[in-house]
Protein backbone atom coordinates (compact mmCIF):
# COMPACT_ATOMS: atom_id res chain seq x y z
CA UNK A 1 0.00 0.00 0.00
CA UNK A 2 1.19 3.50 -0.81
CA UNK A 3 1.95 6.00 1.94
CA UNK A 4 1.28 9.73 2.08
CA UNK A 5 4.99 10.28 1.36
CA UNK A 6 4.73 8.12 -1.79
CA UNK A 7 1.78 10.18 -3.03
CA UNK A 8 3.57 13.44 -2.20
CA UNK A 9 6.60 12.33 -4.22
CA UNK A 10 4.35 11.20 -7.08
CA UNK A 11 2.50 14.54 -7.14
CA UNK A 12 5.77 16.50 -7.02
CA UNK A 13 7.21 14.56 -9.95
CA UNK A 14 3.96 14.91 -11.90
CA UNK A 15 3.85 18.69 -11.39
CA UNK A 16 7.45 19.16 -12.44
CA UNK A 17 7.03 16.92 -15.49
CA UNK A 18 3.83 18.70 -16.56
CA UNK A 19 5.44 22.10 -16.35
CA UNK A 20 8.68 21.08 -18.04
CA UNK A 21 6.75 21.05 -21.31
CA UNK A 22 5.38 24.54 -20.71
CA UNK A 23 6.55 27.59 -22.62
CA UNK A 24 7.53 29.32 -19.39
CA UNK A 25 9.85 26.54 -18.21
CA UNK A 26 12.43 29.11 -17.04
CA UNK A 27 9.99 30.66 -14.56
CA UNK A 28 9.16 27.43 -12.68
CA UNK A 29 10.17 27.54 -9.02
CA UNK A 30 10.97 23.88 -8.39
CA UNK A 31 12.00 24.50 -4.76
CA UNK A 32 8.41 25.23 -3.75
CA UNK A 33 7.49 21.65 -4.63
CA UNK A 34 9.98 20.28 -2.12
CA UNK A 35 7.44 20.83 0.65
CA UNK A 36 4.32 19.34 -0.93
CA UNK A 37 2.22 17.73 1.77
CA UNK A 38 -0.82 15.45 1.48
CA UNK A 39 -2.91 14.37 4.48
CA UNK A 40 -6.44 13.62 5.68
CA UNK A 41 -8.38 14.80 8.75
CA UNK A 42 -11.63 12.92 9.38
CA UNK A 43 -12.32 15.11 12.41
CA UNK A 44 -12.52 18.19 10.19
CA UNK A 45 -14.45 16.76 7.22
CA UNK A 46 -16.38 13.50 7.45
CA UNK A 47 -16.62 12.87 3.73
CA UNK A 48 -13.55 11.12 2.25
CA UNK A 49 -11.09 13.88 1.32
CA UNK A 50 -7.44 14.83 1.10
CA UNK A 51 -5.58 18.04 1.85
CA UNK A 52 -2.80 19.31 -0.39
CA UNK A 53 -0.38 21.99 0.77
CA UNK A 54 2.07 23.57 -1.65
CA UNK A 55 4.24 26.26 -0.13
CA UNK A 56 1.78 28.48 1.78
CA UNK A 57 -1.33 27.48 -0.22
CA UNK A 58 -3.68 24.74 0.91
CA UNK A 59 -6.83 23.12 -0.44
CA UNK A 60 -9.11 20.21 0.45
CA UNK A 61 -10.44 17.92 -2.29
CA UNK A 62 -13.09 15.20 -2.28
CA UNK A 63 -11.77 11.70 -2.95
CA UNK A 64 -14.91 10.81 -4.90
CA UNK A 65 -14.40 13.29 -7.75
CA UNK A 66 -11.59 15.70 -6.74
CA UNK A 67 -14.04 18.55 -6.35
CA UNK A 68 -12.67 21.29 -4.13
CA UNK A 69 -14.17 21.41 -0.65
CA UNK A 70 -12.21 24.36 0.70
CA UNK A 71 -9.12 26.50 0.11
CA UNK A 72 -7.18 27.11 -3.06
CA UNK A 73 -3.86 26.37 -4.72
CA UNK A 74 -3.91 28.90 -7.52
CA UNK A 75 -2.29 27.67 -10.72
CA UNK A 76 -1.32 24.31 -9.20
CA UNK A 77 -4.94 23.40 -8.48
CA UNK A 78 -5.49 22.30 -12.06
CA UNK A 79 -2.36 20.15 -11.85
CA UNK A 80 -3.64 18.41 -8.71
CA UNK A 81 -6.93 17.69 -10.48
CA UNK A 82 -5.06 16.34 -13.51
CA UNK A 83 -2.83 14.21 -11.22
CA UNK A 84 -5.93 12.85 -9.46
CA UNK A 85 -7.19 11.60 -12.83
CA UNK A 86 -4.13 9.44 -13.37
CA UNK A 87 -4.68 5.71 -13.10
CA UNK A 88 -4.56 4.44 -9.53
CA UNK A 89 -4.35 7.76 -7.65
CA UNK A 90 -8.01 7.76 -6.55
CA UNK A 91 -7.74 4.15 -5.37
CA UNK A 92 -4.55 4.89 -3.43
CA UNK A 93 -6.18 7.86 -1.73
CA UNK A 94 -9.26 5.74 -0.94
CA UNK A 95 -7.04 3.03 0.63
CA UNK A 96 -5.30 5.63 2.78
CA UNK A 97 -8.68 7.05 3.84
CA UNK A 98 -9.98 3.58 4.77
CA UNK A 99 -6.80 2.78 6.71
CA UNK A 100 -6.85 6.14 8.50
CA UNK A 101 -10.50 5.70 9.46
CA UNK A 102 -9.88 2.14 10.70
CA UNK A 103 -6.91 3.26 12.82
CA UNK A 104 -8.96 6.11 14.28
CA UNK A 105 -11.78 3.69 15.17
CA UNK A 106 -9.29 1.36 16.89
CA UNK A 107 -7.83 4.26 18.89
CA UNK A 108 -11.30 5.24 20.09
CA UNK A 109 -12.65 1.76 20.81
CA UNK A 110 -13.34 0.78 24.44
CA UNK A 111 -10.50 -0.96 26.24
CA UNK A 112 -7.69 0.53 24.13
CA UNK A 113 -7.29 3.86 25.89
CA UNK A 114 -4.50 3.95 28.42
CA UNK A 115 -3.05 0.54 27.50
Amino acid sequence: MKTFKDLEDHLKKFMIDEQSDAHNVKSINLAKYNNIRIWMDAAKYQQPHFFVRISISEAVFSISDCSKINGGLGYEERLVIKWFGRMGVKNQLRELWDTSAKNKDEENSPGTAGN
